[in-house]
C-alpha cells in the first residue's frame, strides 16, 4: 500500500501528485467528492469531471431504495464512471450503521463503507466508542471501511489496529468550512501513524485548507459542501483540485525549516563592505 513513508514512489510531475492505493483500489486523484447539496445534477455533473475524482460518495438514504426512489440521482452518478463510496450518514448506533452497510453492500456491489456513526447532533462530531465498535464488526465481515472520526490520536490508531481501509479525521465539524482547528492534532496523526490511509474528512472550506492539510503528508481530502455550496461549483471544485495537487507535491518537496531569526537568501562572502562617507 502507497504510504508518505516512500514518497520517492510518487511522480513529481505538477499537476498529477502519483498513485496510491486505498481498500484494494489504485487511484490517481487524492481528492474524494460528495454527492449533496448541488444546485442541479448537470452541476454536479460539471464539478466532477472539473475535480479530477475517483471517487464518489452516496448516502443509502437519499436514494430511498425500498421505494425506488432516487433513481435519476444514481443513473446519473452511475453515469460519471467513478467509484462508489456508500456513507452511513444520519446513524447514530453501531448496530443501525452495520445493518445500513449491509444494505449499501447489496444495492451498491461494493464492500466500501464510510461509516459515520453520529454522537451529537449539533456538532455532527462523532460517537467514537459507537464507531470503533461498528468499524471492527464491518471490517469482521469483509468491509473496506473509510470510518469518519475526530482528530483524536488513540481512537485513530485503534480504527487503524481494527483493519480500517481508511481512517477520516475531521479538520472541524461537518458544513462548518472553517479549515483545520487544531493543526497539531492533525500533524500528530500523521507522524503517528505512518502506515495508515489518512483521508481529511470535513470542515474544509477553502483550497487552501486543503492544500495544509496535504503539507502535512495527509493521502487525500474528502469534499461536498465546500464544493457543492459555493458561488461556482464547478470553479471550485478545479480550484480545490489544484489545492490538492500544490499541497501534495509541497510535502513530497521536503519544505525548509522555520527559523526564529532571518536568514539572508543572497550570499555575502566575498563582497566588498562599503562604508558610508
Amino acid at each position: 500500500m502507497q504510504t508518505p513513508s516512500t514518497p520517492a514512489a510518487d511522480t513529481l510531475n505538477p499537476v498529477a501528485t502519483g498513485p496510491w492505493t486505498v481498500g484494494g483500489v489504485t487511484l490517481s486523484s487524492r481528492m474524494l467528492l460528495g454527492t449533496s447539496h448541488y444546485p442541479s445534477l448537470q452541476v454536479l455533473s460539471e464539478a466532477v469531471a472539473a475535480s479530477g475524482t475517483e471517487v464518489l460518495t452516496v448516502g443509502l438514504r437519499r436514494l430511498q431504495p425500498e421505494s425506488g426512489g432516487g433513481n435519476h440521482f444514481w443513473q446519473r452518478v452511475q453515469s460519471l464512471g467513478c467509484h462508489v463510496l456508500p456513507n452511513t450518514a444520519g446513524c447514530h448506533s453501531a448496530d443501525e450503521a452495520v445493518t445500513l452497510a449491509q444494505m449499501a453492500r447489496e444495492i451498491f456491489g461494493t464492500p466500501w463503507i464510510k461509516l459515520e456513526v453520529i454522537g451529537d447532533d449539533y456538532t455532527l462530531q462523532p460517537d467514537l466508542a459507537a464507531t470503533l465498535d461498528a468499524a471492527t464488526r464491518l471490517v469482521r465481515e469483509g468491509f473496506a471501511v473509510f470510518a469518519y472520526t475526530t482528530d483524536d490520536l488513540v481512537t485513530a490508531q485503534r480504527l487503524h489496529g481494527a483493519g480500517c481501509a481508511a481512517v477520516m479525521p475531521w479538520a472541524a465539524p461537518i458544513g462548518s468550512g472553517r479549515g483545520p482547528m487544531n493543526p497539531y492534532a492533525l500533524e500528530t496523526l500523521r507522524r503517528r501513524l505512518p502506515d495508515a490511509v489518512l483521508v481529511v474528512d470535513a470542515g474544509l472550506g477553502r483550497p487552501s485548507h486543503a492544500t495544509q492539510v496535504m503539507e502535512f503528508g495527509f493521502d487525500a481530502v474528502l469534499l461536498n459542501t465546500a464544493v457543492a455550496q459555493a458561488g461556482d461549483p464547478v470553479r471550485m471544485a478545479r480550484a480545490f483540485a489544484e489545492g490538492v495537487s500544490a499541497g501534495r507535491n509541497a510535502y513530497l518537496s521536503t519544505p525548509m525549516p522555520e527559523r526564529s531569526s532571518a536568514q539572508a537568501s543572497t550570499p555575502t562572502v566575498g563582497m566588498p563592505f562599503w562604508h558610508a562617507p
